[in-house]
């Protein structure tokens, strides 16, 4: 097992990260920047090591910086969570070029899987099913494309080969509109992502967001936890999170898990990922694949009773999965609430001094936050400060649960979603089940 880790990371997903560790006997370096000197994990953590400024360029994202950090503490391993470094390729590389172990996938897997048209073609290759579209990136003949519309059928749209996090993406719905489409698109990308190129594929109109979890490790061995819907978002940022989907057969579960964890064979996945699609009329369609730990991931661990992070930890030591397909049960239901640090009517950030902070309790309640009373939360970094978790034998009863946690739960100091996630909560359209992702947009006047 490995006997030192630093944890290239910060806030919940950080203690998260420390405590799976603790429990295991590792040890832990904790690197921060220099205004996160008081949060939870660092306090906790065996040795902490200040890597740079508040600025996230200048601290969690300086390559140099973290590697120094587990050269001059002696550690074997760089846990990066999620954000920030995950989904680097370059940083995966440098951190094994230098002799250390990157608890994630290799970093061939995550170039591949980080580019879109790539992605998308390796997933065709392992019978992963997805959304009709261009089969590569659009060239310069405006002619071809228009074709390329034309069979796929409008609406369309256009995305960066290199983007993510929601950005670079453009719905087209007549002809006239495409090549100013593909342009503006292709400026965004090059300006965001560094990546000019763009691909075509068919707009769903009332699709869920669905995904599946998986796990593998090298000797060959590759399985799925089961799915997560993730339809409530904004702006493509998820906000609530639940598993398993509505309504989603077990027929459908098999065969689409099955499918991803054969793709990770195929593809010699490492790791914890997370295969995500859009979910239409019965049809699942691959848009793109998370190569390392989610947000969400304590949903799963729940209704499965499988330690998604100590997984990770074990396989990133060489160890065979602890799990074989057969032994992986969804019981129950779980849904996750994700907390902001924001103004709840205008999504504005609102950082600042807790001067009181009370987590909820009671059956079937987790929380997963770094608060306390007396932290001040920086200006510096997302805005999510935590995650509430309930779990129960009924998708009602774990939103009962919500309601109740949601109720119990004191921040006072900064304002914060919570108030949304209330009203959310009480939706009978959400009650029902199985919104797609465009009913909370809809809901706030914004689509």
């Amino acid at each position: 097992m490995l006997s030192k880790i630093v944890i290239a990371n910060r806030g919940e997903i950080a203690l998260r990260i420390l405590r799976a560790c603790r429990e295991m006997g590792i040890s832990t370096v904790a690197v921060h920047s220099s205004a996160d000197r008081d949060l939870k994990h660092v306090r906790l953590a065996d040795e902490s090591v200040c890597i740079g400024p508040p600025s996230s360029a200048d601290s969690y994202l300086n390559i140099p910086a973290v590697i120094s950090a587990a050269e001059v503490t002696d550690a074997v391993a760089i846990h990066p969570g999620y954000g920030f470094l995950s989904e680097n390729a370059d940083f995966a590389e440098q951190v094994e070029k230098s002799g250390f172990i990157f608890i994630g996938p290799r970093p061939d897997t995550i170039r591949v899987m980080g580019d879109k048209v790539s992605a998308i073609a390796s997933m065709k290759k392992a019978g992963v099913p997805c959304v009709p579209g261009s089969d590569g990136v659009l060239d310069d003949d405006i002619d071809k494309s228009l074709q390329i519309a034309r069979d796929i059928g409008y609406p369309v749209i256009i995305k960066a080969a290199g983007g993510g996090g929601g950005r670079g993406m453009r719905v087209v719905r007549s002809e006239a509109a495409l090549h100013n489409a593909i342009s503006l698109t292709q400026s965004e990308a090059a300006a965001a992502f560094g990546n000019a190129q763009v691909y075509m594929e068919k707009y769903l109109e009332n699709p869920r967001h669905i995904e599946f979890q998986v796990l593998a490790d090298e000797h060959g061995n590759a399985i799925h936890l089961g799915e997560r819907d993730c339809s409530m978002q904004r702006r493509h940022q998820k906000m609530i999170e639940e598993a398993p989907a509505p309504g989603l057969s077990k027929h459908l579960r098999k065969k689409i898990g099955e499918r991803c964890a054969q793709a990770c064979r195929e593809i010699g996945y490492r790791g914890a990922g997370t295969f995500e699609f859009l979910y239409e009329d019965d049809e699942f369609y691959f848009i793109e694949m998370n190569t390392r730990l989610q947000v969400e991931h304590p949903v799963t661990e729940l209704v499965t009773g499988i330690d998604i992070v100590r997984e990770q930890l074990q396989i990133a030591a060489g160890e065979k999965l602890t799990y074989k397909q057969r032994d992986v049960k969804i019981q129950g239901h779980a849904m996750e609430c994700r907390i902001n640090a924001e103004d709840p009517d205008n999504f504005m950030p609102s950082p600042g001094l807790i001067s009181r902070y009370h987590a909820p309790g009671g059956a079937g309640v987790r929380v997963d936050t770094h608060l306390y009373s007396g932290y001040r939360v920086p200006p510096y970094y997302d805005s999510m400060i935590g995650k509430l978790i309930t779990h129960s034998h009924t998708r009602e009863s774990a939103m009962a649960r919500m309601r109740m946690a949601l109720d119990e739960i004191i921040i006072e100091g900064i304002k914060t979603n919570v108030p949304l996630h209330k009203t959310l909560l009480r939706d009978g359209i959400f009650q029902a089940g199985g919104s797609n992702i465009y009913f909370l947009e809809k809901k706030l006047g914004m689509y």
